[in-house]
């Protein structure tokens, strides 16, 4: 056999090696292409919306923030938002559990319907909901211009969200572990809040923070059930479009403004509940 030309002293094959965390060229252009096209459509729009909201000085958008009107809006809004999404965890996070651990006749329907609040126009879903629980409701429930109206609309267009980030979770879990618990003499509840949990945890609180953004947003799927009775049905969306179809841009702004740093907040309270959580185990 020919054996091989040693390499030349000084002149040995430099091999670049990517240090820890360091970023290649085509990651570095990726990482550029992102960070542009996510400053686009999010980063320059919410600035330019915070921009609006004070454009005529700290009074000017705190004004509007503390209109007994706009306040009674947001309570509502984020009060609803919040129970709804309580409901979702814990009703959500069974579903998943059902489509993944459980056979029974017409699974694979439910888990196409799951998705048809995702698919059907928020509008075309507040009209299905006034129809079942308005005026001439079939069952002989009326609940139109209620605080119960904005319950039941969000609750429809938010049910997907904590099922369909539990259910790929649940997926994933090997059954060996809680097999091994059970015979080491852990009960179900035992296994399911020391093995199941700390890994469902991640998962529902992304769910719920996308079930509460989704709620405090809401509009389409209210405008019809709910009224939009001012200090009673009132939601913070219909609020800032009062705002703009009465021309006062700046206190559209203010309110769409307050909701984001809520939506901000929940979003940070949930992600440190779900760390120290599943920290825990």
């Amino acid at each position: 056999m020919t054996a091989l030309p040693a390499a030349a002293p000084g002149r040995a094959t430099r091999r670049r090696v990517a240090r820890p965390g360091s970023l290649t060229r085509a990651s570095g252009l990726g990482l550029g292409v992102a960070m542009m096209w996510f400053s686009l459509l999010v980063l320059i729009p919410l600035a330019m919306g915070g921009a609006t909201a004070f454009s005529e000085g700290v009074a000017g958008g705190w004004d509007p923030i503390t209109n007994s009107q706009t306040l009674a809006a947001v309570k509502l809004t984020v009060v609803e938002s919040a129970l709804v999404t309580m409901v979702n965890v814990v009703m959500g996070t069974v579903i998943a559990w059902l489509l993944v651990r459980d056979r029974f006749w017409g699974k694979r329907v439910l888990d196409v319907v799951i998705d048809i609040p995702f698919a059907l126009p928020t509008i075309v879903a507040g009209l299905v909901l006034l129809s079942l629980y308005g005026p001439q409701s079939p069952l002989g429930v009326d609940v139109a211009n209620t605080r119960i109206a904005v319950w039941l609309a969000l609750a429809f267009v938010t049910l997907p969200f904590v099922v369909r980030t539990v259910q790929p979770v649940l997926e994933e879990l090997e059954g060996d572990v809680e097999e091994a618990a059970a015979s080491l003499g852990a009960g179900r509840l035992t296994t399911f809040r020391r093995i199941i949990l700390p890994s469902l945890v991640p998962a529902i609180a992304a769910g719920a923070a996308l079930s509460f953004a989704r709620g405090i947003s809401e509009y389409g799927s209210l405008v019809l059930l709910s009224g939009n009775l001012p200090n009673r049905t009132e939601v913070a969306s219909v609020r800032v479009l009062t705002y703009i179809e009465n021309g006062d841009s700046t206190s559209a702004a203010a309110v769409a403004t307050l909701m984001l740093i809520v939506a901000l907040f929940v979003i940070v309270v949930l992600d440190v509940i779900q760390r120290r959580v599943a920290r825990r185990g």
